[in-house]
């Protein structure tokens, strides 16, 4: 008589979440929380490699965001970006980021807007480069198909359109 083996799979955090109609969003919600603490620990870690430390994630999302095609932003803009319903945490890193010189204010009419500052261009530069060095070699080297991977972040965008409709939904109840 020979013995059976476990199954294993799905890979979720709670199995009561997986027992419904869609298992594998389950897993793909798992999966999206362990992926999104090592890339905000990934962040902190790169940006102090490029010599700037005591920045938390959303700051670094923040000074990236700000540096994206050299144009001015508002915090309003800044928020939609980030799907960031309360204001007050991109105004705290935005402070945050402007004390320590990586970016200045400006005015647009009468909209407050932020810009980039030389130092803080050149922490980007410093960025990207410890990326391309620690990180983009490291996920070529899984041989990742590009267009997969756009596919599925392109299903990400989607899905959290779905969430926030959920969310909405959930506020009725």
């Amino acid at each position: 008589m020979s013995e059976s083996k476990p199954t294993i799979g799905p890979v979720v955090l709670a199995s009561h979440l997986a027992d419904g109609a869609m298992p594998a969003l389950s897993e793909m919600e798992f999966a999206l929380t362990v992926l999104t603490n090592a890339f905000q620990r990934w962040m902190v870690r790169c940006m102090a490699a490029a010599g700037v430390t005591g920045l938390a994630p959303i700051d670094v999302h923040i000074l990236h965001a700000v540096h994206h095609r050299g144009r001015d932003k508002t915090l309003a803009e800044l928020c939609m970006m980030f799907n960031i319903e309360d204001t007050h945490v991109v105004s705290y890193a935005l402070k945050k980021l402007e004390s320590l010189g990586l970016i200045e204010t400006g005015r647009r009419a009468k909209e407050k807007t932020v810009r980039i500052t030389e130092t803080g261009a050149a922490a980007c530069r410093r960025y990207r480069e410890v990326r391309e060095a620690l990180l983009v070699s490291g996920v070529r080297a899984l041989h990742a198909d590009q267009d997969e991977v756009s596919r599925i972040a392109a299903l990400m965008r989607a899905l959290s359109g779905q969430y926030d409709q959920a969310a909405r939904s959930a506020v009725t109840m």
